[in-house]
């Protein structure tokens, strides 16, 4: 009886290609192509292909090593602040439970002021990358970019009356945390007003089970 050669491996699927590099340069660190291509058993070019894609989307970035802090310089890939977002995080758990021990120690007072403080400390960055002088509607939307880039999905549109603004947030990174501290969205609030230099109304709030954080922006 004649033996069946073995069959080699399916390569993975494409749509799960790009998750499987993703996790494997979060459990190895930085990695070569070469390395990624043998661990997830794809031909080098491929990987390459996928590492492309990903670098596009600002979930990796290439840079070059020496192994061990000897021998020749190698191109490796890791992963960027955003690619390590796509990963679970107890961030949001671990905030609660700090502000909950806060409020229980010094009352609800101290978490204002906590709040309030990081708030101010925010206004500061983002007030020095929006020169005053600068019109007002270029400021609301490089103001809705930097909304964005924390996480909220944010964007400027023009409101229904002349001089009107709105910005609207599709996310809320902070969801957790604002629906057991509203302060969390009162200093929000307030960042907005500082920031902008004029009147700040929020309309919604996800954080109370609407699908948006809406802001009307102007006289």
């Amino acid at each position: 009886m004649t033996a069946l050669a073995p069959q080699p491996a399916p390569a993975p699927a494409p749509e799960r290609t790009k998750p499987r590099l993703l996790e494997r340069l979060k459990r190895a660190g930085p990695q070569t192509v070469q390395d990624l291509a043998a661990n997830l058993g794809i031909s080098v070019p491929g990987a390459r292909r996928h590492l492309l894609d990903l670098q596009e989307q600002g979930l990796i970035e290439a840079r070059t090593e020496r192994p061990g802090g000897r021998g020749r310089p190698q191109h490796v890939f890791v992963l960027t602040d955003r690619g390590e977002a796509t990963f679970p995080k107890t961030y949001s758990a671990l905030c609660v439970d700090v502000l909950r021990h806060l409020q229980a120690l010094y009352g609800d007072e101290a978490v204002t002021q906590v709040l309030g403080a990081r708030s101010a400390e925010l206004t500061a960055q983002v007030q020095a990358a929006l020169p005053a002088e600068l019109p007002l509607e270029e400021r609301i939307t490089r103001f809705a970019a930097w909304l964005t880039e924390l996480g909220f999905d944010a964007v400027a549109e023009p409101g229904a009356r002349a001089g009107e603004w709105l910005i609207v947030e599709r996310n809320c990174p902070n969801l957790t945390v604002a629906r057991q501290f509203p302060e969390l969205c009162h200093s929000e609030l307030r960042l907005f007003t500082e920031v902008l230099g004029v009147p700040v109304t929020r309309e919604t709030r996800i954080a109370c089970g609407q699908g948006q954080c809406r802001y009307r922006i102007g006289p």
